[in-house]
């Protein structure tokens, strides 16, 4: 039997696209659970808002997470809902402002 295609949300789409511009950070989580990992490493490396965490939990699974200033969500969330993250707003005013300035030249 021929399998469906998944129908892929425009919203999240823009999500991920707007998410490629955040600063990326990939970890092992170790012996901890992946969100404890990841919360362990922010604050061992004093990381700003907005990121995007990679937590390796083991070879085949990656855990994605979004560190805001409202605290640590799951990436998949972000993608869904990124206009309600004030700092996602700056990073999509700065890539229309690259867009603008390389489109005019």
């Amino acid at each position: 039997m021929a399998r469906r295609r998944k129908r892929k949300s425009r919203r999240r789409q823009e999500g991920r696209r707007i998410l490629e511009h955040v600063p990326q950070y990939s970890i092992e989580s170790g012996q901890d659970k992946p969100v404890t990992a990841a919360r362990k490493y922010i604050k061992s490396e004093q990381i700003a808002p907005p990121a995007l965490l990679l937590v390796k939990r083991n070879e085949h699974t990656t855990d994605r997470y979004f560190w805001a200033e409202k605290g640590l969500f799951g990436a998949q969330y972000v993608e869904e809902n990124h206009f309600l993250f004030p700092s996602l707003r700056l990073v999509i005013e700065q890539q229309e402002k690259i867009q603008a300035a390389t489109a005019s030249s």
